[in-house]
């Protein structure tokens, strides 16, 4: 079902509005929403943003209620305290500045490990050959088309909320225009105007995000922005949009055969080549036959650390890596680049590729405090659960990893393993759209806690996002920061794998726990909370009027009885013995993290011992390894761990 009829946010104060329909006359250009305009100087602080949309919708001739929504679709109202999106997109309205806001970096640019993973060949390490500067597409360069319809300076427009709106009200009636169409009061007919303002070329992205607004206006929205401002909009069920205008809009079309994706969303065929090259080399993909050969476990969201065009040429380079798909982050375009029964490089863990899907969506770190558009994560959740439903794959973050979840192979790869989609990417408000929102699951005194912060409010303070050791600018997180006693300045956790003292580096996993992951309770202590982590007890401050952890009930496993402690794998693989004659048995070899007797951690899964031995680019002697041995999935760290079945002791958590 497509819309936001079941799409709550995270914000303090959020509901969707079921009032009656709106007039659709004159007055809808004015205040439909809350009543009278204010005399001058009386609006209250909390409200200036919804007087801006009002005064925007008078002046160029917009429908508020289009305005609102529009808007809503690109940031969910908020202003980020001006700083761009991953595409560059400043405001509420995200208008686009590339060239004041991007820089071309490379692909997998936040790391130095082998995205294949896998030890039975060499390491990969391609060369990275960044694509030559070209003229930026009009989808990121609006806001300088902005600035030139309303006479304001660029620098206005990036910094100014109202002015923002201002520039994105001009932007729909000037596309209302160039379509020739009236600036007309009813919603009903900018439905080709929202399409074009999408930025999008092609008809079938155009249309899935004018959908998207569209459902928008039909459900309604209010919250509480970032920056403490009500706003809202009423819903409007029996709104229609006059879908015709569309093909007005002059737009392309997209190559789709054979891609998997569901109905509602756009979605392109980027095939990435399965091709022999150099002296018996291959790439850029393995094929497979999943899921009958191996279960679809896992599905790993990365950010891409380019640009989309930059993007799309490297993942067409067969000596290059390779995921399933990419999401735009401007539109939430997906494009499918390797067919889920296929293995792809994306990981850096030959043993979570073979059991997961990639998905890759568009963004720059060079400035990691960047945000995300609410028509990504729309895209995206709805891919997600595509492939859950089809695969199984249970909603939950043992099954839904980050990139900085998934474990290393063996100990030399940790300090390689990747970070991304960072601190900032919000998994609360991710798995809301997902439709299976975190909550409390158990009692006051249960044993297990569900990590869950106010994603706005909780803002640790990180740094190295521009330069190394400068403080990031404060901006809302999905983690929580780990200390080894019950005051914040304790030192902080240490992750042993990575060889060197943790610090608040944005890109440093050591001691931070993320929202949706679950742990074991060690102790606690007045706001402060104990949890089983890498082996240690890590506090977390977890105050009772704001609390950061919510309880929770499931599976843990301990050590069985009189084993001083046991390993920690990164990765399941078979006992020598399940290997046949020609394929080489590949070592089980433990991490340098162990679980003492008396911790706990969180069961996500049992999986079989396996291994996906393709290492040709003939498919003749590809084979799935499938041993005796079981190993759950738990979660261990920030990123997840495996441990032998054999091993431990499964229990229920205390209620």
């Amino acid at each position: 079902m497509r819309g936001s009829a079941t799409d709550p946010t995270s914000a303090p104060g959020h509901r969707h509005l079921r009032r009656a329909a709106v007039p659709l006359a004159s007055a809808a250009l004015l205040l439909p929403l809350l009543g009278a305009a204010p005399a001058p100087g009386a609006q209250d602080s909390t409200d200036q943003l919804q007087q801006a949309f009002a005064a925007a919708a008078a002046d160029y001739h917009v429908p508020q209620s289009v305005l609102l929504a529009v808007s809503y679709l690109q940031s969910r109202w908020d202003w980020h305290a001006g700083a761009p999106s991953v595409t560059g997109g400043y405001g509420p309205m995200h208008l686009t500045d590339a060239r004041a806001a991007l820089a071309i970096t490379e692909h997998l640019a936040e790391g130095i490990g082998d995205a294949r993973g896998d030890t039975a060949r060499a390491a990969l390490h391609p060369v990275v050959k960044v694509p030559a500067a070209s003229t930026l597409p009009p989808r990121l360069k609006t806001l300088p088309k902005a600035a030139e319809l309303t006479g304001l300076p660029a620098e206005k427009l990036r910094t100014d909320p109202a002015a923002n709106v201002a520039g994105g009200a001009a932007l729909l009636a000037a596309a209302q225009r160039e379509l020739g169409e009236p600036l007309s009061a009813d919603p009903a007919e900018w439905y080709g105007a929202v399409a074009r303002f999408s930025g999008a070329d092609d008809t079938a992205t155009a249309a899935a995000y004018a959908n998207d607004v569209y459902d928008v206006l039909r459900t309604g929205e209010e919250r509480i922005t970032d920056d403490g401002q009500l706003v809202a909009l009423a819903a409007q069920p029996a709104l229609t949009a006059d879908i015709a205008q569309l093909a007005l809009a002059g737009l392309g079309t997209l190559s789709t055969d054979g891609v998997e994706c569901p109905r509602s969303v756009s979605c392109e065929a980027v095939w990435a080549p399965y091709a022999q090259f150099g002296n018996d080399d291959y790439g850029n993909h393995d094929l497979g036959d999943r899921p009958v050969s191996q279960r679809i476990k896992y599905i790993v969201v990365h950010d891409t650390e380019g640009a989309w065009d930059g993007v799309l040429n490297l993942i067409q380079d067969p000596t290059y890596v390779s995921w399933n798909y990419t999401v735009r982050s401007t539109d939430g375009l997906i494009a499918q680049h390797v067919r889920a029964k296929d293995v792809a490089w994306h990981a850096g863990n030959w043993d979570v590729n073979a059991r997961s899907v990639g998905i890759e969506h568009e963004g720059f770190l060079a400035n990691p405090d960047a945000w995300y558009t609410e028509a990504m994560y729309r895209s995206s959740a709805r891919l997600v659960k595509y492939l859950a439903r089809k695969y199984d794959i249970p909603l939950d973050r043992q099954h839904i990893l980050g990139h900085d979840n998934v474990p290393g192979p063996t100990t030399s790869t940790i300090p390689g393993m990747h970070t991304d989609p960072g601190p900032y990417w919000d998994w609360r408000h991710y798995f809301q759209l997902l439709g299976h929102p975190f909550k409390r699951t158990a009692g006051k005194s249960a044993g297990l806690v569900t990590i869950l912060p106010d994603y706005a409010a909780n803002q640790p303070a990180y740094t190295g996002c521009t330069t190394g050791g400068a403080a990031c600018p404060a901006h809302g997180s999905s983690e929580v920061r780990l200390y080894t006693d019950h005051d914040v300045n304790a030192p902080l956790v240490k992750d042993i794998g990575l060889k060197k003292d943790p610090t608040t580096d944005v890109n440093d996993l050591s001691s931070r726990v993320s929202t949706g992951q679950q742990y074991v309770v060690a102790d606690r202590w007045g706001d402060w909370t104990a949890i089983w982590y890498l082996g240690q007890k890590a506090w977390f401050e977890d105050p009772r009027k704001a609390p950061t952890a919510v309880p929770a009930r499931g599976l843990v496993i301990t050590p069985k009885d009189g084993l001083a402690s046991v390993p920690v794998y990164g990765r399941a693989y078979p006992e020598k013995e399940a290997y046949p004659a020609d394929v080489p048995a590949q070592s089980v070899v433990p991490l340098p993290y162990t679980i003492p007797a008396g911790q706990k951690y969180v069961v996500g899964d049992v999986v079989p011992g396996e291994y996906d031995y393709s290492v040709t680019f003939t498919t003749d002697s590809h084979r799935v390894v499938v041993g005796k041995d079981l190993y759950y999935e738990i979660q261990y760290g920030h990123r997840v761990a495996f441990v032998r079945a054999e091993d431990v002791i499964v229990e229920g958590s205390s209620y």
